[in-house]
């Protein structure tokens, strides 16, 4: 067990951590020269071509250090600040971590939180400054930036450079060096941290777990603590680049479980793996429970596909713990989800993976958060308001109160006057200004989580020209004054485009979005009104004109009153049209509602 490390990545989005995990699997040779090829850990075809990372990813690599064999244990996680459940789990399943600091970007805003979750956890923190052969590295002034951070010597602070390999061995050496080994009870009962799952269609469940007491054997009765259910291992084994399969899995060491579990709910990531016949009395603590941010409708574009929607959002949560969701309906889309997300890029990929992975075309309605509405009959009692719909009658309501957030920005500052713009026309109130050097400042804002929810990130990048970044934390409930803006299409009620809004941005956003949905909704053979109301009371109106045949074409020359009846007759028919009409509303209507700025 002394020869055994475990340790992740962390770092700010594009700071080089997937490139560093594959000179470290190079250096290693955990990978032959024929299975190389960039960012080896980022297995889906999405995560290559947007060149994020999108889940954590577990691989074990030996190493030769002064004679002795050591078992490095990597998990690389993403940089996103809505993959940060992600990256907890990592950190869960660790001792120790590589800070990933770009040399030519300095510490942004998710570096400073990803490092945060790993001192909590009593991580030892390695740091390292990567990209130091950029023509733009700063590589002194960095190192002086991590030492105010960390606090550490600046000979602790590793250069190197994940593109040409430099500087890989010392990390490694750090890692031995430094890294403590993990400690743990080989004679104590069997206690496992499930910290990852994914199904796979002709094995089931496969589960991902880091023993902390006991060992885990081939064939052994084994039982989950959470769900309370018992199962044989049929396979274990450790996670090279392909899974190899063990006899069995000591203390402190990462592998990989197949029990035949064909049901994706039985596996709850951070449960604890015990033996059934000698079972542990204390699960293991410190796991948090996922907080969705963003909720949103998904529907299948056909009512019939439910069921099979379904299947896939199950399979979709093993492999994605933070997606929460609940079945719900709406009069204009049938049967659907309403699902919890981790913010809007979280919500983007997910529709992607759900047409990708399982060829399901979705149509999602226009995200929201979760309100609490209080009524005048019982101004105590709390009603969760996640859908617009479930918002009571204004004429009974007594109060609305919605999450604010804490944000914090990085940018430099010669956009910090665009950035604190943005942030009060968003409703932020600025709390703190600090500069962090005399080009680097740090803004803090109090503001509500629904107005970050459209296009706040793309907007604070376009007004920092890419050089902000964001990071935020709930920090409870204040009472706002919202309304629920509806939009009707030939004074029909769509019930998927309502949205709650604050009152002063109600006119604003419903204007816009009567005049994004003109451009969008076909021509039909009859006038499609376009209107946004509050109550009975319309606040905006566009008109999608009707596509009209000229009926006057035969009337050449002669009197106008004949024009005339012509023309009056055609539109008695577009109005008894416009009675019976249906419009339909296409996907691009509905996700077009979220780019209002655009």
């Amino acid at each position: 067990m002394k020869n055994i490390r475990n340790f992740c990545i962390i770092a700010h989005i594009d700071h080089g951590k997937s490139t560093l995990a594959d000179r470290l699997l190079d250096f290693t040779g955990a990978v032959t020269e024929r299975e190389k090829q960039e960012q080896l850990l980022d297995s889906m075809d999405l995560e290559r071509e947007r060149g994020i990372t999108i889940k954590s990813h577990a691989i074990q690599m030996d190493y030769v250090h002064e004679g002795e064999e050591y078992i490095l244990n990597l998990i690389d996680t993403p940089g996103h600040v809505d993959f940060s459940y992600e990256v907890s789990r990592s950190i869960a399943a660790c001792e120790g971590a590589l800070l990933v600091v770009d040399a030519a970007q300095s510490i942004q805003a998710q570096t400073i939180s990803n490092l945060y979750l790993a001192l909590e956890n009593d991580l030892e923190i390695i740091p390292v400054l990567n990209k130091v052969d950029l023509p733009s590295a700063n590589p002194e002034e960095v190192t002086d930036d991590i030492v105010d951070l960390l606090g550490c010597d600046p000979s602790e602070v590793i250069p190197a450079s994940a593109k040409t390999g430099l500087g890989i061995k010392e990390i490694l050496d750090a890692i031995i060096n430094r890294i403590p080994a993990p400690s743990g009870k080989v004679d104590a009962p069997l206690r496992a941290l499930i910290f990852d799952s994914v199904y796979n269609p002709f094995r089931g469940v496969e589960t991902f777990f880091r023993v902390i007491n006991g060992t885990i054997k081939k064939g052994q009765h084994i039982k989950f603590v959470n769900t309370d259910k018992n199962y044989y291992a049929d396979e274990v084994g450790t996670l090279k680049l392909k899974q190899l399969p063990k006899k069995e899995i000591k203390t402190g060491d990462v592998g990989y479980l197949i029990t035949g579990i064909k049901d994706a709910r039985e596996v709850k990531v951070g449960d604890t793996i015990t033996g059934a016949d000698n079972p542990t009395t204390e699960a293991v603590a410190g796991f948090e429970d996922v907080k969705p941010m963003v909720f949103a409708g998904i529907y299948p574009v056909d009512t019939e596909d439910y069921e099979e929607l379904r299947a896939s959002m199950e399979k979709l949560q093993l492999n994605d713990a933070s997606l929460v969701f609940t079945p719900e309906s709406s009069a204009a889309l049938g049967f659907g989800f309403r699902c919890g997300f981790l913010g809007m890029l979280h919500l983007e990929i997910i529709q992607e993976r759900l047409e990708r992975e399982f060829d399901m075309t979705v149509i999602t309605t226009v995200p929201n958060v979760s309100y609490h509405a209080y009524t005048n009959k019982n101004p105590d009692e709390i009603i969760l308001v996640n859908n617009p719909s479930d918002l009571p009658e204004p004429s009974t309501l007594n109060r609305v109160e919605e999450p604010y957030i804490k944000a914090t920005i990085i940018t430099k500052a010669d956009y910090v006057g665009n950035v604190m713009s943005l942030c009060i026309e968003k409703r932020g109130e600025i709390t703190n200004q600090t500069y962090l050097t005399t080009e680097r400042v740090e803004l803090s804002f109090d503001m509500p989580l629904a107005e970050i929810v459209f296009d706040f990130y793309d907007r604070l990048k376009t007004v920092s020209r890419g050089y902000a970044s964001f990071d935020y934390s709930p920090i409870g409930m204040r009472v706002s004054k919202l309304v629920k803006v509806d939009v009707l299409l030939n004074a029909n009620k769509v019930d998927a485009l309502s949205a709650l809004l604050h009152v002063d941005n109600a006119y604003d956003i419903g204007k816009k979005m009567c005049e994004k949905l003109k451009e969008l909704i076909p021509r039909q053979q009859f006038d499609i009104p376009i209107q946004a109301a509050i109550g009975a009371k319309i606040i905006a109106r566009e008109t999608v004109k009707a596509l009209r045949k000229d009926v006057t074409a035969k009337c050449y020359g002669g009197d106008i009153s004949r024009k005339r009846k012509l023309l009056e007759k055609q539109k008695k028919g577009k109005k008894r049209m416009r009675q019976v009409g249906n419009v339909e509303i296409p996907q691009e209507a509905f996700m077009a509602v979220l780019k209002l700025n655009d």
